[in-house]
């Protein structure tokens, strides 16, 4: 290795991957710690280590063996790195800011004690307090229940709007609750931030959700959002991510509402999903800008080549098993489409599988090369 760096990663999911592979572009050394030994960076990591990264001893181990360490999940045990802070270890995103992003409800204080923008929200310690205050008429339908620790792609969000529901769809475990807000869009910004402080913003994208998985079906840039919107949420994202004091990159998620607020949602300290067609429609990549903000090199670009739209490669429902792309010669032959599989061997309803990006000279057209690959590109298992 001739960089001479050793960058530790957290976590060895397709972020974990994307990320090892714009480090290994400028021959850095990448160490990787997660429990599952066919995670999606077993096969390219420099240094693919099996353990838990929710393990104190484990994370502080592995922290001492890197140059720099980052993540690519919340869920990490940060009193170790909080430690290895103290000893003079570099840690990106901070152990403080990390514990208070990981935990929805003190994300949400954190958000308000600044003067950020976000919907009004309650916080309850159970679903039997959420019942209760139904009861005595302090909540009242709709409202959206979001666990305060563990929900990810998709998991941990329940819209509760009916007496039935709130039998049958209550989450368990200390929650947030948020009034269901009617909204023109949900937009994202990707928002990065170096060791020296500089600050460079992606532009806004715009997202479509699966009405079922409750996860992003595709999301497109630029958003289609007034300049004067995108201006101020741009302006909020700069705000945010200073705030948090966040060192890397920190995606930014709003409502764009009916009324014409913008309503911070929730924020990652990490590559995110938002950000994926930046590999293939921007100057820089999410992942290099990461790695820009984390060795403290100056931010790259962030220029928006041409309209991007991306569509993610879920595992289809009814299916379970060894994965197969039903339809890949298909989409590799349509022009613009750039097709990024995670390497997970298996599928199961939902799972995110890959992403294709589909780069165009219209957003018109970009839009319709995703509903064509929605068509075209199914992931099942053909055990069944």
């Amino acid at each position: 290795m001739t960089s001479g760096i050793r960058l530790g990663i957290l976590g060895g999911g397709q972020l974990g991957k994307m990320l090892c592979l714009a480090a290994h572009q400028w021959d850095i050394e990448t160490w990787v710690l997660d429990p599952n030994p066919a995670a999606s960076c077993a096969a390219i990591a420099n240094q693919f280590i099996v353990g838990d990264f929710n393990d104190y001893e484990t994370v502080l181990n592995f922290g001492k063996q890197v140059d720099v360490l980052t993540i690519e999940i919340e869920h990490v045990q940060e009193e170790a790195l909080r430690v290895l802070e103290d000893e003079g270890a570099v840690v990106h995103p901070s152990s403080k800011a990390l514990s208070v992003i990981k935990n929805k409800g003190l994300q949400k204080d954190f958000l308000a004690k600044h003067g950020l923008p976000t919907a009004p929200y309650m916080r309850f310690g159970s679903e039997e307090a959420i019942r209760k205050a139904v009861r005595d008429g302090s909540l009242r339908f709709p409202f959206v229940q979001k666990t305060e620790t563990d929900g990810y792609d998709g998991r941990g969000v329940s819209v509760i709007q009916t007496t039935d529901e709130l039998r049958d769809n209550l989450l368990m475990g200390a929650s947030l609750i948020e009034p269901l807000i009617e909204i023109r869009a949900e937009i994202a910004i990707i928002a990065a931030r170096n060791q020296q402080g500089e600050v460079a913003l992606y532009p806004p994208v715009e997202m479509a959700f699966h009405p079922e998985a409750n996860l992003v079906s595709h999301l497109f840039c630029p958003a289609s959002i007034p300049d004067q919107v995108a201006h101020a949420a741009l302006k909020l994202a700069d705000e945010t991510i200073r705030v948090f004091g966040v060192v890397g990159l920190l995606a930014v998620e709003m409502f764009w509402s009916n009324t014409g607020e913008l309503l911070i949602n929730e924020v990652a300290p990490r590559p995110h999903n938002s950000g994926h067609h930046t590999i293939d429609g921007h100057a820089t990549s999410q992942f290099e800008q990461h790695l820009r903000a984390v060795l403290g090199y100056a931010l790259g670009p962030t220029d928006l080549y041409r309209a991007t739209a991306m569509v993610n490669l879920l595992g289809e429902p009814g299916y379970s098993g060894p994965v197969y792309y039903q339809g890949l010669e298909e989409v590799l032959a349509i022009p613009g489409a750039k097709v990024h599989l995670y390497g997970k061997h298996t599928t199961k309803p939902f799972r995110k599988m890959g992403h294709v990006t589909l780069v165009a000279d219209q957003l018109e057209e970009a839009l319709g090369g995703v509903q064509k690959i929605k068509n075209m590109l199914h992931v099942i298992s053909p055990a069944l």
